[in-house]
């Protein structure tokens, strides 16, 4: 029941007693608990004397519903009203105000490039090696594209603005640019899911006026396979930890990675088990180690608490840049990750193991969905022959 406790207005209207802002600041904060009302369905609810709010009575689709409007005093009584007139006029062009307020709040904000790029990058860390902590998957928008239109907004993003961050690396730095392009589109996809008015075709617009990109694939430099024997004796020659890496590398034809992190407990009798977070393929990886790798991880165990096989002096992995800088320093062009194109072009020409043993032993996933459904085998004592005839030759001179 409404409170008569408060000043009202009263005008006549169709026979019907209508009130008209029967409230006012000073009569609202002098009402105790109670309903209220200002006219035309709008009531201040109170609880007790310091907090109310305001609801608004409306016939929607033949039934009657209430509408809030706000606390009270938060919200005051020329707000409320305000809000009110809002609402009834919504209603006269024959929409719901509840409904439309409702998704509202589910409408998307503004968000500028950066904030949809980070946006996207949360929702793909799951499919990307360690959640994407290592930051390849952010890495070119960060460096070449953030800086320049980062604050700008998503939706304003066209062929035009990309084409003024892209041209400087689009025939320079080639593989940059194209995840750069791969990577936003993807990000114009998830702005779009949000509901953001995005152009999708943006990045395949930039594409027809940027044209083909000037470049010629450059392979990692690799050391001749009839080299490799005098390198490998080379190597052992030296009592360094960089040496006793790269001697392991050659022999496992492992990434430069795997071995840096490469640990004691990793080890199981004569197999290093390296772990899906550290393969390239997300899955383990293993592999089998020769009497020769066997006595490389002795010559480098310095002390018996040692944690990783090739510490550096401060016990931690060697740096990505250690096997390289050994190489470079003694004038060899080529590059650790390159042992593996040597140990690959040697298995072609010099051995009859299937191709699938020699992609295997280089830890490429060689099988097809379905097949590995069947094949579960991972080839490892083929492969370990493989590997025995791989380190007869290194150690032939």
């Amino acid at each position: 029941m409404v409170s008569s406790v408060q000043t009202t207005i009263s005008i006549k209207e169709n026979g019907r007693l209508v009130l008209y802002n029967a409230l006012s600041p000073l009569k609202a904060k002098q009402l105790e608990a109670g309903k209220f009302s200002d006219g035309q369905g709008l009531y201040l609810v109170k609880q007790d004397k310091q907090r109310g709010k305001w609801i608004l009575r409306l016939s929607i689709g033949g039934r009657r519903r209430e509408m809030g409007l706000g606390r009270w005093p938060d919200v005051t009584i020329a707000e409320a009203r305000e809000r009110a007139t809002e609402a009834r006029k919504t209603l006269r062009d024959g929409l719901d105000p509840i409904e439309e307020r409702a998704k509202a709040k589910f409408r998307p904000m503004r968000l500028t490039v950066k904030d949809a790029v980070d946006s996207c990058f949360k929702a793909k860390q799951a499919e990307l090696k360690n959640d994407g902590q290592a930051g390849r998957w952010m890495s070119p928008l960060s460096v070449h594209i953030l800086p320049k239109i980062g604050k700008r907004a998503i939706e304003d993003m066209d062929q035009h603005m990309l084409k003024s961050v892209l041209e400087p690396i689009w025939h320079e730095k080639p593989d940059v640019a194209r995840k750069a392009v791969n990577r936003l589109n993807l990000t114009l996809k998830h702005a779009a899911a949000l509901g953001l008015e995005v152009d999708l075709q943006a990045t395949m617009k930039v594409r027809a006026l940027l044209g083909k990109r000037r470049h010629e694939a450059q392979h990692i430099p690799s050391l001749p396979y009839a080299d490799a024997p005098a390198f490998y004796r080379m190597l052992c020659e030296r009592d360094l930890v960089s040496c006793y890496a790269l001697c392991f590398l050659m022999l496992t034809v492992a990434r430069s990675g795997e071995v840096r992190f490469a640990t004691y407990a990793e080890i199981d009798n004569d197999v290093w088990v390296i772990p899906a977070a550290r393969t390239k393929t997300g899955r383990e990886h293993r592999v089998p180690l020769t009497d020769e790798a066997l006595q490389v991880i002795e010559s480098a165990r310095q002390s018996t608490k040692q944690t990783f096989l090739f510490p550096s002096p401060t016990g931690k992995p060697i740096s990505d840049a250690t096997m390289s800088k050994f190489m470079k320093d003694n004038d060899h062009e080529a590059r650790p990750h390159g042992f593996r194109a040597t140990f690959r072009t040697w298995a072609e020409n010099e051995t009859d193991a299937a191709w699938e043993d020699k992609e295997a032993a280089l830890g490429h996933q060689v099988d097809g969905q379905v097949a590995r459904a069947y094949q579960r085998s991972d080839r490892v004592e083929k492969r370990r022959n493989l590997l025995r005839l791989w380190e007869q030759y290194l150690t032939s001179v």
